[in-house]
């Protein structure tokens, strides 16, 4: 078995309102990108790490976190594209062919070993699988006047989160059938992207993570399973606080 971590730190960090990327912003005395990639470092189920980062970032990443740090376990480092699912499938690449992907997103600090079990125990007997806590707010739909259009029923409702974890021969063909037929893969928008989806299944939202490429493209389910409502993703100054408090459960 082969199994390869690719996390994903190439964001702007426009709404954490700094001129420091928010992934290599310090959260106590490391940077955000830190705590992830410890996790995988030394969980026993990753064999290797891929680190998608911005363009022209890679030699910051290799000195940053390979020799500084010493996460042996990246062994790929390559730089993302414009879109999200642009820098998933730089990632991907640059894993090559393995078993299992788990793909991350770098602003996320507080995963565990208990999650990343529950992840190989759900794979184990499905192909694709991702993290998540269930809503604790009441969830409403909005119209055009911004009135209330629908109040949906809570207890089906998830809020998702990463790691969103798949067999690579089936996260690999779902990207590869979505950009088989663009230019280059840089040159994939939004747009273009959603018209293939709407393809496939004609009510499909333009794409938000990588469960909807599988679920799309492959018409595959996804298994949702427990994550934590403490794995939560550092956006805003508001989240940085929030994570400072959460902090003192995952320090050494």
């Amino acid at each position: 078995m082969r199994n390869v971590a690719i996390v994903l730190a190439g964001g702007s960090g426009s709404r954490m309102k700094s001129k420091v990327k928010k992934q290599y912003i310090m959260l106590g005395n490391r940077p955000i990108l830190w705590y992830s990639l410890r996790v995988f470092q030394e969980d026993p189920s990753i064999d290797e790490i891929v680190l998608v980062c911005g363009a022209g970032e890679e030699e910051q990443c290799r000195r940053e976190f390979v020799e500084k740090y010493g996460f042996s376990k990246i062994r790929g480092i390559t730089a993302g594209g414009k879109e999200r699912y642009n820098s998933v499938y730089e990632g991907l690449k640059k894993a090559g062919a393995c078993d299992y992907v788990l793909i991350h997103d770098g602003a996320r600090p507080f995963i565990d070993h208990a999650m990343l079990e529950r992840v190989f125990a759900c794979l184990a007997v499905c192909p694709a699988c991702v993290v998540g806590m269930p809503v604790k707010e009441t969830i409403k739909v909005r119209n055009a006047e911004g009135f209330v259009e629908q109040t949906l029923p809570r207890e089906r409702l998830w809020a998702v989160q990463t790691p969103q974890s798949f067999s690579y021969s089936l996260i690999r063909q779902a990207y590869d059938e979505l950009l088989s037929s663009c230019r280059t893969d840089a040159e994939l928008r939004q747009e273009e992207c959603h018209q293939r989806m709407e393809i496939k299944k004609p009510e499909t939202q333009p794409i938000t993570d990588d469960a909807m490429v599988v679920e799309t493209m492959m018409d595959i389910p996804v298994k949702l399973i427990e994550g934590s409502y403490d794995n939560i993703k550092i956006t805003t100054p508001e989240d940085l606080a929030v994570a400072e408090t959460l902090l003192v459960h995952y320090i050494d």
